[in-house]
């Protein structure tokens, strides 16, 4: 390779964006969750394969992790993870999560509240539809992202 045609490669390359995978490389997360739950296994295991060092929690009273977050009662969803010092309750995205990590927004963390059918861990459908909230310290739960169907 010429050295003109290579250094054109590499500044190709290093204006490529930045990947979930590549944001998510060796960052810890912590998965609290109900030991009969499959779905929470399942979420967990997709942050692990973007790359997140994820160690779970089995938790036989997931209200206690929840009260201990804060996670207001009308958010909270079915497992909590812990992450760079936010929480992400329930199924939320990987593009939410990456997101969150990329931005680095002043907020106790994400929630998807409820187990909605599509979502990353209960099936992952292209036809989902759900809402992704923001939460600030303050317990306030905006909407963050909007999860619509891609058919």
């Amino acid at each position: 390779m010429k050295r003109r045609k290579f250094l054109c490669t590499l500044v190709a390359v290093a204006a490529l964006p930045v990947t979930g995978t590549a944001l998510a490389a060796g960052e810890g997360m912590i998965v609290y969750k109900d030991p009969n739950c499959g779905c929470c296994y399942a979420w967990a295991a997709a942050m692990t394969n973007a790359g997140f060092v994820v160690k779970a929690e089995e938790v036989v009273d997931m209200e206690v992790v929840k009260d201990r977050f804060n996670v207001p009662n009308d958010l909270r969803g079915c497992h909590t993870a812990v992450v760079a010092g936010y929480y992400l309750e329930g199924h939320v995205p990987l593009e939410a999560v990456t997101r969150l990590l990329a931005e680095r927004p002043d907020l106790a963390g994400l929630s998807v509240p409820g187990m909605p059918v599509g979502s990353l861990g209960m099936g992952d459908s292209p036809s989902a539809s759900y809402d992704v909230m923001s939460v600030g310290r303050d317990g306030i739960g905006t909407l963050y992202q909007a999860v619509r169907p891609k058919i």
